[in-house]
């Protein structure tokens, strides 16, 4: 006969039944990611993250009393969406930039820039001097130019 079950049975066990029961558990991972945008951190979690299947074995169950464990499986059901947390940039002290020391900045947006100061600031958009003027008077089409 085919081995059924971990379980060994003895002379004692003559007429007891054996039960398999499956338990479905939901397992979270939640995994961090250094990157330059969105889909760069896509990518590395797509790639680099997830779920290591070869350490999911019976070494994570519970077996005890007479329980053994038949079998183990994991499977992908669905994940979020990535979530933009912060941006690296320099501490604020007085020596950072010189000492290195930078923090995760959660109130810096995702496409601030860090400029040639080491500063992190909004990404600029390209403004020439008469632009603004520019816009009022086409707004205002309606004053007389001289």
């Amino acid at each position: 006969m085919s081995q059924l079950t971990d379980i060994s049975v003895f002379k004692d066990d003559l007429g007891k039944n054996l039960y398999r029961k499956k338990t479905y558990y939901t397992l979270c991972i939640e995994q961090d990611v250094l990157a330059k945008d969105k889909d760069e951190a896509d990518k590395k979690f797509c790639d680099d993250g997830g779920l290591e299947y070869s350490e999911i074995g019976k070494n994570i169950t519970e077996a005890k009393n007479g329980v053994e464990t038949y079998m183990v499986d994991a499977n992908y059901t669905d994940s979020d969406t990535t979530e933009y947390l912060g941006k690296v940039c320099y501490e604020d002290e007085e020596y950072a930039k010189e000492d290195g020391f930078v923090e995760i900045d959660t109130y810096a947006l995702e496409d601030d820039i860090i400029n040639e100061k080491g500063d992190c600031v909004a990404k600029e958009k390209e403004v020439k001097p008469l632009d603004d003027l520019k816009n009022i008077l086409n707004e205002n089409s309606n004053i007389q130019k001289i």
